[in-house]
């Protein structure tokens, strides 16, 4: 299977509230999302989809509604202006890696497999995990560590590697992995999860990407439409709390005279949604997944 879509069928209720209306799926991956969206829309409805993976190309839908477009989701905006598309009736994005990319060794995801430092969501850019690695300031690695990973040794960590590629370029997973080989055995599988996701997120520029995507969903949507946002780690989970809360990332929004400040969107439950237990038994990789619907005020 390409991906195992995460709490499909409740994401999928909290979209679709008109079977006519527009919708988005910002990360088609394998369809599944964007399978069940058009399960619930009349022939009038229509969907757009969005996927910077090649691969993801190949699981195109044959249905007239359906529209793929190889972009990231960071240019949802103009994109769909560009199909004569401004306002929408909702926007789903299942955020992350698809099990595909993380089942390809060679695209560098994994933990699990000695591949080249690529990790490229996206094959046709420039950046790559190897160049982050292997041409970035120590200062830059030590924040990427810290801000991205969350890793307390950042500073030791960037210092190590700097170090190491100077005797040698670090070409491959294992190189890396084997830099941190004194780390006892109860700490690593956590370790190099953290690691990895810090250098994902650089090389694809996650957050930045994000936030544009959901000030542009702000924007596309119609009063009343609906965003679902599928998180699956805590950097991208406070970054939707925070906007579907009051439109921002940052700082302290306006307040009136009594205190209020105006929201952006009213949340369809104040508590995030998780997979239950046989969702997770059935996929691992729901473990972390956190939901999150806002209704656009």
């Amino acid at each position: 299977m390409y991906h195992n879509p995460v709490l499909l069928r409740q994401s999928v209720d909290d979209l679709v509230t008109n079977p006519d209306g527009i919708y988005v799926d910002c990360t088609f991956g394998g369809g599944g999302h964007s399978r069940e969206i058009l399960s619930r829309l009349s022939d009038k409805g229509k969907l757009f989809s969005f996927d910077q993976d090649l691969d993801a190309l190949e699981n195109k839908i044959d249905d007239s509604r359906f529209t793929l477009i190889n972009q990231n989701f960071r240019f949802l905006e103009n994109s769909l202006l560009m199909y004569g598309i401004s306002q929408t009736d909702g926007i789903l994005a299942d955020l992350g890696v698809s099990s595909h990319q993380f089942d390809q060794a060679e695209r560098g995801f994994s933990t699990r497999s000695n591949a080249p430092l690529d990790m490229r969501m996206n094959v046709m850019q420039i950046l790559d995990a190897k160049r982050v690695i292997n041409d970035y300031e120590e200062d830059q690695l030590a924040d990427i560590f810290y801000y991205y990973g969350e890793l307390r040794e950042a500073r030791k960590l960037a210092r190590d590697i700097v170090y190491h590629r100077k005797i040698k370029k670090i070409n491959t997973t294992e190189d890396l992995k084997k830099l941190f080989s004194y780390l006892p055995p109860h700490k690593v599988n956590k370790f190099y999860a953290q690691l990895f996701q810090a250098i994902r997120i650089e090389v694809n520029q996650e957050l930045e990407a994000l936030k544009e995507m959901l000030v542009q969903s702000y924007n596309s949507l119609k009063p009343e439409g609906r965003l679902v946002v599928i998180s699956y780690h805590s950097l991208e989970d406070r970054l939707v709390k925070r906007f579907l809360k009051n439109g921002m990332f940052e700082g302290e929004p306006e307040r009136d005279i009594y205190g209020n400040y105006k929201k952006a969107f009213e949340l369809v439950k104040s508590k995030a949604i998780i997979p239950d237990d046989k969702e997770i038994e059935e996929n691992s990789r729901a473990r972390s997944a956190k939901m999150r619907t806002g209704i656009k005020l």
